[in-house]
Order: C-alpha cells, then sequence, then structure tokens
C-alpha cells in the first residue's frame, strides 16, 4: 500500500512549513524542463545506491512526471524500511495543471 498526497494538499502542506523531503525521481532531462520548488533530484534509477541519504524520520514526498515511477519508487522504499513515503498522485503534471510554480531543483 502506497500513501498518495494529492498537489492541492502538498501545497498547502509546503505553504505551512512542514518538514518533509520532496524528491524528483525524474531523469535529468526532464528535471530540466523545470521542478517543483526546493526538491531534491534523484533519478529512480540511482535511488537504490543512494538510499542512504534518505531520512527514515520524516515525510519524503515523491514525484515523477505522471505519478506511476514515483509510485513504485515508494513501494521499493517500503521495502527497504521505508514507512513514511508518499507518491504525489498525477505528478508534476498534476502540480503544474493547479497553476502551482514550477522552478529549478535544488542541487542541479
Amino acid at each position: 500500500m502506497v500513501n498518495e498526497i494529492e498537489s492541492e494538499s502538498l501545497k498547502t502542506r509546503l505553504t505551512q512549513g512542514d518538514d518533509l523531503l520532496l524528491v524528483d525521481v525524474r531523469t535529468p532531462e526532464e528535471v530540466a524542463q523545470g521542478a517543483i520548488p526546493n526538491a531534491t533530484h534523484i533519478p529512480m534509477h540511482l535511488i537504490p545506491v543512494r538510499v542512504a541519504e534518505l531520512p527514515k524520520d520524516k515525510d519524503i514526498v515523491l514525484y515523477c512526471r505522471s505519478g506511476a515511477r514515483s509510485y513504485h519508487t515508494c513501494q521499493y522504499l517500503a521495502q527497504q524500511g521505508y514507512d513514511k513515503t508518499i507518491n504525489l498522485r498525477g505528478g508534476i503534471i498534476a502540480w503544474a495543471r493547479h497553476g502551482y510554480e514550477i522552478g529549478e531543483v535544488a542541487g542541479l
């Protein structure tokens, strides 16, 4: 079972300053076209080798283009003992459709 969050709820949590980590699992080429502000970029295929960078004690919201790859990444992380992962339903497409800000990714 993967927990999911809608764009509106995520926007509210970010606005309120909730302590969560936003992770973009898309390719560098996709990220270059824009991302949710303050997201950390870890391409999906690198999650297994960079999993130690992810905290287990805070909510981690993962997203991709449409929500499919991030959903599978949440499933993988759950198998690794991460129980605070949340998939952004609809991905950055849904986020942009609501008119929310698209910016650059941290660490690029």
